[in-house]
């Protein structure tokens, strides 16, 4: 079995789960988390609807994330390598959900960001122990949250797009610092694309605040597949 079908036998297994945390995480900074559902079940079903009340929770459209997951799952699948794919599944597993929690309320949590981070430099090591890849890991981590941290104060970059940042560059510097480059390069096209073509659609004004993790995200991983 090659494995990006494993990835995405995973991603598909994965998916409920990743629903039931997109929903869970997704509200204003200050608000408790969601139950997702009124009666305070959690609700995993592609479709978003509790199999014990019926209510339909809040979330992202039937079907998006369980798409999300199994796509993700093929492509990382594709590009892990045995010792990588422990790191390669945490990293995505969490990309999904942040990806889904900063489009629907414009922010990446801490209760997300931070474990990716935590779990991340637990599972560098078992990736690839060698000093060298290490440092260069714990370096493109500074230096991407040095990078977006600065972005920050400047441009309508959030500070969770800085949390973010480091634990992306640690697992790109896995492959070269090309792969690091490439994913900001990435991630600054994607985002600019996304709003150009909001803006010219009018679903956007210029003055509007848009997501930027799904466009690092996903420029994270098409750098990985293209250094992989």
């Amino acid at each position: 079995m090659t494995g990006w079908l494993v990835g995405a036998l995973l991603g598909l297994a994965a998916a409920p789960f990743l629903r039931a945390a997109a929903v869970r995480h997704a509200v204003a900074y200050g608000e408790p988390l969601r139950r997702c559902c009124p009666a305070g079940r959690v609700v995993r079903r592609p479709g978003g609807r509790c199999p014990g009340c019926g209510d339909s929770a809040a979330g992202p459209r039937p079907g998006s994330v369980e798409a999300v997951a199994v796509l993700a799952g093929a492509a990382l699948g594709a590009a892990a390598g045995g010792a990588s794919a422990p790191l390669l599944c945490w990293a995505g597993a969490f990309g999904v959900v942040l990806g889904f929690v900063d489009a629907a309320v414009l922010r990446l949590p801490d209760a997300l960001t931070l474990p990716l981070a935590l779990g991340t430099a637990v599972l560098l090591p078992l990736a690839d122990h060698r000093p060298a890849v290490l440092l260069r890991c714990l370096l493109a981590a500074a230096a991407l949250g040095l990078l977006y941290g600065g972005l920050a104060l400047l441009v309508p970059i959030g500070l969770g797009d800085a949390k973010l940042a480091p634990s992306l560059g640690a697992v790109l510097a896995l492959y070269g610092w090309r792969a690091v480059g490439s994913g900001v390069f990435c991630a600054f096209l994607l985002g600019g694309v996304w709003g150009a073509v909001l803006l010219l659609t009018r679903r956007a004004g210029r003055g509007d605040a848009l997501p930027f993790g799904p466009p690092l995200l996903l420029g994270a991983l098409l750098a990985l597949l293209a250094a992989a």
